[in-house]
C-alpha cells in the first residue's frame, strides 16, 4: 500500500513575484512546441531546448545525449512530454544528479526542470521525498509529468520552462534554474569520484630521504660518491 502524498501548504520566497505572462514589457520566455508541425531546424531546437531544460548547460556532454528518442520525437513517435521523461529517466540523468545527492535534493532539481518553479518549501522536499523512497523514482517522476500543474502549463507538446521570474536578493544574485549548478551534495562526494581508503592504524608521514634507493637508480651512485673519503 503506498503512502498518500503529505499536505503541504503553497507557499515560497518568491510566492509573491508575478510570473513571466502577468507583467507587460517583461522578457517572454520563448515557446519550444510540435503543435505547428514545426520544420526540421524548428526540431531541432525543441531537442536542444529539452536537453538545456533537463540537463542544465552544465550537463549538455555528448554521454547525456539520447539519439534514440530523439529519432522518435522527429517522426512524431513521441510527444515532447514522453521525450522529457525519456530524459529525466536516463541513466545519465540519474547518475549526473540522483546518484550524488540526497532525496531533498534531487526534488528541488526535478521540481525546477520539469514543473518550471522553485519547490514551495521544506515540507513539499519532504512530501516528494517520501514518494521517491516508497514507490521509486519513476513514480514520481509520473507523478510531476501526470500532475494538473505541468498539463495546465506545458500540455503534451511544449518544452517546460521557467514560469516564475526570481527576486534578486542582496550580496546574494539569482540566476534561471537551468543555469544553476545541480550537484554536488558534498555528503555524496565519495560516490562520484575515487573510494575513500579506511586506515585504522597510526598516521606516518612520508619523508622522501627514507625511501631507499634501488640498483640503477642515479641516487645510489650520488651516495656512493658521499661515501668517498678523499685523500
Amino acid at each position: 500500500m503506498s503512502i498518500p502524498l503529505l499536505k503541504y501548504s503553497l507557499s515560497t520566497h518568491n510566492h509573491r513575484v508575478n510570473s513571466f505572462e502577468i507583467l507587460a514589457g517583461e522578457e517572454q520566455p520563448k515557446l519550444y512546441t510540435t503543435e505547428n508541425l514545426p520544420s526540421y531546424t524548428e526540431i531541432d531546437e525543441i531537442i536542444w531546448a529539452s536537453y538545456r531544460q533537463v540537463f542544465s548547460e552544465h550537463q549538455i556532454l555528448s554521454v547525456t545525449r539520447q539519439t534514440f528518442l530523439e529519432s522518435q520525437l522527429r517522426f512524431n513517435q513521441i510527444t515532447v512530454k514522453d521525450f522529457i521523461k525519456g530524459l529525466v529517466l536516463s541513466s545519465q540523468f540519474r547518475y549526473l544528479n540522483y546518484d550524488v545527492n540526497n532525496n531533498y535534493r534531487f526534488v528541488e532539481i526535478c521540481v525546477q526542470r520539469i514543473l518550471g518553479r522553485d519547490v514551495y518549501n521544506e515540507r513539499e522536499k519532504l512530501a516528494f521525498s517520501i514518494v521517491i523512497a516508497s514507490q521509486g523514482l519513476e513514480s514520481f517522476i509520473d507523478f510531476l509529468l501526470e500532475s494538473d500543474e505541468y498539463l495546465e502549463n506545458f500540455g503534451e507538446n511544449s518544452v517546460p520552462f521557467q514560469r516564475r521570474r526570481i527576486i534578486f536578493q542582496r550580496n546574494k544574485g539569482e540566476v534561471p534554474f537551468n543555469l544553476k549548478t545541480p550537484r554536488l551534495n558534498y555528503t555524496f562526494l565519495a560516490k562520484q569520484f575515487m573510494p575513500t581508503l579506511s586506515w585504522s592504524g597510526p598516521i606516518r608521514r612520508f619523508r622522501p630521504q627514507e625511501q631507499q634507493p634501488k640498483a640503477g637508480d642515479p641516487a645510489l651512485f650520488l651516495s656512493m660518491l658521499n661515501d668517498i673519503s678523499f685523500i
